[in-house]
């Protein structure tokens, strides 16, 4: 039990996390934030600098839209507990995590990229010195059109969800991408921006 505390307080102090990078994802859902993080992953494949997050979630994956690690609600607690993610956070009912690896992934000079919550986005700030918010964004009949092709939703929820996104923001600077067009074009950016990430992690580095 004091290992443990010394542990988390010699953490404490070695924050914010430097050099790495962290690129945060952030949108509405439909905005198509994870078909664009696959495209940055197999253009990107060949770059070992680059981690592409693995987020744990409690519910189950649908196999085409995401890809996550499933636990039920008290695995997840019992995980958190035991310190196994680096972030933590709650949003529609769900829970949510990214895996205590990153912290030395960017400790090493590697550039993680996740989606995560807006609401996330002061935690992670406050956790890695080097952090992009890249806030994906389309076209308000594009995103519910999306949100009906999953089936998750009656149309009174798809409404509700789009009307919340509106009255939410990043919580400071970020970078606007528009996926309203073919996927390759907003695709291919956020590999460019990804890419700007690791020369930054390279320069930092250095210093």
């Amino acid at each position: 039990m004091m290992t443990s505390a010394l542990l988390e307080r010699e953490q404490e102090d070695a924050l914010p996390i430097r050099n790495g990078a962290f690129v945060a994802i952030v949108g509405p859902s439909g905005a198509g934030k994870d078909t664009l993080i696959a495209h940055a992953k197999a253009a990107l494949a060949d770059e070992p600098q680059v981690d592409f997050v693995r987020r744990v979630i409690t519910r189950l994956s649908d196999g085409e839209t995401e890809d996550h690690d499933t636990l039920d609600d008290s695995e997840f607690v019992e995980a958190l507990a035991e310190g196994a993610f680096a972030l933590a956070w709650e949003a529609h009912g769900l829970r949510y995590g990214l895996p205590a690896g990153i912290d030395a992934a960017i400790g090493n000079g590697h550039v993680a990229v996740a989606n995560v919550s807006r609401g996330a986005l002061p935690a992670l700030r406050e956790r890695y010195a080097n952090v992009a918010v890249v806030e994906v964004t389309a076209d308000p009949e594009i995103l519910a059109a999306r949100l009906a092709g999953r089936g998750r939703e009656s149309r009174g929820e798809i409404l509700a969800r789009l009307a919340r996104t509106i009255s939410c923001d990043t919580t400071g600077p970020s970078i606007a991408l528009d996926n309203s067009g073919p996927k390759e074009i907003a695709g291919d950016r956020l590999v460019a921006i990804i890419r700007k990430a690791m020369a930054f992690a390279d320069m930092s580095g250095t210093v």
